[in-house]
């Protein structure tokens, strides 16, 4: 069983950002790819500062890894931090994220997001996260990457450019 957890918990990582990289060079639109690769980059710089300000400032109640208030083994890897929001919940959910906004591919959004639950819920089997920690990751992924669609109106100019240098 604690194989399991420990693969749930670390190992999906793999296959997670395998699909993303896929998706990203073979499923990725030719027209408009750079557009799309920045504001997928500066969607997860974004998602990355923000949660890294909300921990700075805020810490949910009984803070701490439930590993270490059990005062038993971490059953996967973990930063040395309170755990709040998960890391990887963040990073997997990002990635599931841009997978959708870059491709729309309904197949490969949806088998990112059972791995990313996966994940989730392997970090909070393991005693390293709790489900606030895995929720936090999640919004914040979320909230940090919102920002950018309507941008797509700034950029339109370079796309009608890369059109007609085609045509």
């Amino acid at each position: 069983m604690e194989t399991i957890v420990r693969l749930a918990a670390d190992g999906l990582m793999i296959p997670l950002v395998l699909i993303a990289l896929y998706a990203f060079i073979m499923k990725s639109p030719r027209i408009g790819r750079y557009e799309v690769y920045v504001r997928v980059f500066m969607a997860g710089i974004t998602s990355y500062a923000l949660a890294k300000y909300i921990a700075a400032i805020w810490q949910p109640e009984g803070t701490g890894r439930p590993f270490e208030r059990l005062g038993v083994e971490a059953g996967a890897s973990f930063l040395q931090n309170s755990g709040f929001p998960s890391d990887h919940a963040l990073f997997a959910a990002f990635l599931t994220f841009a997978v959708w906004y870059v491709t729309k591919s309904g197949k490969l959004t949806l088998a990112m997001a059972a791995l990313t639950a996966l994940i989730g819920i392997g970090r909070v089997l393991a005693l390293v996260h709790t489900p606030l920690d895995i929720t936090g990751g999640i919004v914040i992924a979320a909230l940090g990457g919102i920002w950018f669609l309507p941008l797509k109106r700034i950029f339109s100019p370079y796309r009608r450019l890369a059109k007609k240098s085609n045509t």
